[in-house]
């Protein structure tokens, strides 16, 4: 049990070695190097620290994308707005490694920036994809921890 675990976490990083498993091919690349660190804070006075945070993580990133759904359904993009939403959802996304979602969220600021609607739409859709993934990646990590 402890190998696959072992397995599952060191596939949610982008590592430069040859895939061994169907598993780590499907993980890679969705965390980074900030979710060790988070880790590495997680003691036994506080063993289910990281998946408070990864908690705490989505329910604040299920409010933001809730607000950014709402300002693209007006029609009338306020990209100042939609970049503010989006700075925090970087932000938590950045804290706890997730690197995928992150990127995304560059991206869609960027599109904020030049004024690009159609960027806008085309990367929030990408970044619920990626968001939904990590989740459920993790949940089957955490579930599989313990």
């Amino acid at each position: 049990m402890q190998r696959q675990v072992a397995l599952i976490k060191q596939s949610l990083f982008d590592q430069k070695i040859i895939i061994r498993t169907q598993m780590e091919k499907y993980m890679q690349g969705y965390l980074d190097e900030q979710f060790v660190e988070l880790e590495e804070l997680q003691d036994d006075a506080n063993p289910n620290f990281v998946e408070e945070v990864a908690t705490l993580y989505f329910k604040d990133s299920a409010r933001l994308i809730s607000n950014i759904e709402q300002a693209l359904e007006r029609g009338s993009f306020d990209f100042n707005r939609l970049d503010n939403y989006m700075h925090q959802f970087k932000g938590s996304s950045t804290s706890i490694g997730a690197s995928k979602v992150k990127t995304e969220c560059t991206m869609f600021r960027e599109y904020c920036r030049v004024g690009n609607a159609e960027g806008c739409l085309r990367t929030f859709k990408q970044l619920k994809k990626e968001h939904a993934t990590l989740r459920k990646k993790l949940e089957q990590y955490f579930q599989a921890s313990k």
